[in-house]
């Protein structure tokens, strides 16, 4: 006890250090889950994930991820092409990954159990050399 009230300055330091290394696992669950393009299409193709495009539609016309649903975030809310199965695992994505997060917190308010965010958005998954298609 002696040792600890005598170097009361070096133990205040170890704790908030041991606390800012805890805090970003302690506040992941809030912000939800971003996931990098590989942690996406193992999503994609061993949990049969859902990816929606919340860009506009002219920007999802543009150029979007094979395969995406198109759902602007501003018709997010109750849209009719949201799966109604709240336990599917759903990838969001956007052009750089902003958009996105805003969508992800809504879809979490509405009860969806399973939500992530794409790092990066569209342009981290061309810089992936991922496939990319146009709409006609």
């Amino acid at each position: 006890m002696k040792f600890l009230l005598d170097n009361w300055i070096l133990v205040l330091a170890a704790l908030t250090s041991g606390g800012l290394l805890l805090w970003p696992l302690l506040t992941q669950g809030s912000q939800g889950g971003v996931v990098t393009t590989a942690e996406a299409v193992r999503l994609l193709n061993r949990e049969k994930a859902i990816l929606i495009d919340v860009c506009e539609p002219a920007e999802y016309a543009a150029g979007h991820v094979a395969g995406a649903r198109n759902i602007p975030l501003a018709a997010l809310d109750g849209h009719k092409s949201l799966p109604s199965n709240k336990a599917l695992p759903l990838v969001l994505l956007c052009q750089s990954g902003s958009r996105s997060t805003r969508a992800a917190g809504m879809l979490r308010k509405a009860g969806y159990a399973n939500v992530q965010t794409l790092s990066g958005g569209l342009a981290a998954w061309r810089e992936a050399n991922l496939p990319v298609e146009k709409s006609a």
